[in-house]
C-alpha cells in the first residue's frame, strides 16, 4: 500500500513538492493522505480537484503506467522518507519528495559530479566530455548528466565503466530522445536512470529546466564543456552556484561560439579547470567524505571546532528538530545554517529526519 500511494500522490493534479511535503507533514504518510476528510484538506489550501482525488482510494488514482511500474522486477522508488535519500539533493530548495528509479539504486549516495554542455559540440567538445568523465570516475566519483544530445551522451559514454547517473526530464520508463535508448540501456544496468517525473511522462519542455535542478543538487559540482550563451547547461550551473555547489568550466577559443558559456561562467566566478585533478583538488575533504565513507558516529565528548558548527551542535539533541527551531536556537539565518547541517550531516555528526527535520547521532560506543 506504501508504494502505491506514493505513486497515487504523485497524480494529483497541479501538487508539486512543496504541497506534498505539507501534506506528509500534516498527516504523517503517504496512505494518510487519502481518504481524508476535506476540511482539513482545505486548510492546506488545496484545490477542489486535488481535494476529490485525495478523498479517493490511493489504487484509483493510480494510472496503467503507475502499475507496471509496480509490477516491474527492474524498478524502484526512493521517497523523502528513505534513509538513503540522497543528503545533497535533500538540502536543495525544493527537492523531489519521490524519485522513479532503474538500475543501481547504490549510486544514489555515491560522490557525483555532473558533466554538462552543449547539445551540438565540436569533436574536441565530445572527446573532452568523455576524457573528464573516464579520468573522474576513474578516481571514484560517479558522473550524473541529462541524457541529451552531445556532450551528456558523452559524459554518460566516458563514465559507463565506472558508474553514471542519467536524470531524465522524461518518465524513467520512457527514454528522450529514442536514439539514447541503447546508451539508457547500458546505464540501467551499470549506473542508474532516475527521474521525479511519474512513468508515461512524456517530453515536455518546461520539466527539463526543472530536471537540471536535480543534476546539480545530486552533486558536488557541475563541469561545463561547451555551451552557448543562452544554453540549458548554464541554466545547470547557476542552478549549481544557488544550491552552493562547486562550478567548473574548461575555457575554449574566443572565436567559437560554444566557448562563450563556459567563459561567462568563468567570470562569474566558476573554477578554471584543465584536467581532472583540478576539479579533485577543488572538491576536497567532501569528496573524500562520501568516497571513503568515512564518515563515523561522533564520539561522546566530541565538540566541533568550527564556531558556528559548535553553536549548532549545542541548540541539538536527539529528538528532531525543523530547521527553523535550530536556526532560532543558535541565531543563524536558514540560507547560513542550510550549508552547516549539510556539512555535518556528511561527516556524519547529524541524521536527516522525515519531515525535513534534523538530531544528532549516538555517540560510538
Amino acid at each position: 500500500m506504501t508504494d502505491r500511494a506514493w505513486l497515487a500522490l504523485g497524480r494529483i493534479p497541479g501538487l508539486g513538492p512543496i504541497r506534498q511535503r505539507a501534506l506528509l507533514e500534516r498527516f504523517g504518510a503517504a496512505d494518510r493522505c487519502f481518504q481524508t476528510g476535506a476540511g482539513a484538506l482545505q486548510d492546506l489550501g488545496l484545490q477542489a480537484a486535488q481535494i476529490a482525488a485525495l478523498q479517493k482510494a490511493p489504487e484509483d488514482v493510480l494510472t496503467p503506467a503507475d502499475r507496471r511500474w509496480l509490477e516491474s522486477p527492474d524498478t524502484d522508488l526512493c521517497r523523502w522518507t528513505d534513509g538513503d535519500y540522497p543528503p545533497l539533493l535533500r538540502h536543495i530548495s525544493d527537492p523531489p519528495l519521490l524519485l522513479y528509479l532503474r538500475g543501481q539504486r547504490a549510486c544514489l549516495n555515491q560522490a557525483m559530479l555532473a558533466i554538462v554542455g552543449s547539445r551540438s559540440p565540436t569533436a574536441s567538445g565530445v572527446a573532452t566530455a568523455e576524457a573528464f568523465a573516464r579520468n573522474l570516475g576513474e578516481a571514484g566519483l560517479i558522473i550524473s548528466s541529462g541524457l541529451a544530445l552531445g556532450i551528456d551522451a558523452a559524459a554518460h559514454r566516458g563514465a559507463l565503466n565506472s558508474g553514471t547517473v542519467a536524470v531524465l526530464g522524461t518518465g524513467a520508463d520512457l527514454i528522450y530522445p529514442r536514439n539514447h535508448l541503447q546508451l539508457a540501456r547500458q546505464i540501467a544496468g551499470q549506473g542508474l536512470i532516475l527521474s521525479e517525473q511519474p512513468p508515461d511522462t512524456g517530453p515536455r519542455s518546461g520539466l527539463f529546466p526543472r530536471r537540471n535542478r536535480i543534476i546539480s543538487g545530486l552533486s558536488l559540482g557541475v563541469l561545463v564543456v561547451e555551451a552557448a550563451e543562452g544554453s540549458g547547461s548554464l541554466i545547470t550551473a547557476r542552478l549549481a552556484m544557488e544550491q552552493g555547489r562547486e562550478v567548473f568550466a574548461i575555457p575554449g577559443s574566443i572565436h567559437s561560439p560554444l566557448s562563450r558559456g563556459p567563459h561567462r561562467l568563468i567570470r562569474d566566478g566558476a573554477k578554471l579547470v584543465e584536467s581532472a585533478e583540478d576539479v579533485l583538488s577543488e572538491l576536497g575533504p567532501l569528496y573524500a567524505v562520501l568516497r571513503d565513507g568515512q564518515a563515523m558516529a561522533p564520539a561522546a565528548d566530541w565538540q566541533p571546532e568550527d564556531p558556528a558548527q559548535a553553536r549548532v551542535w549545542a541548540a541539538m539533541d536527539f529528538d528532531p528538530l525543523a530547521p527553523e527551531q535550530i536556526a532560532n536556537r543558535c541565531g543563524l539565518t536558514l540560507t547560513e545554517l542550510s550549508a552547516i547541517l549539510l556539512d555535518m550531516e556528511l561527516q556524519g555528526y547529524l541524521a536527516a529526519c522525515p519531515g525535513g527535520r534534523f538530531c544528532r547521532l549516538p555517540p560510538a560506543s
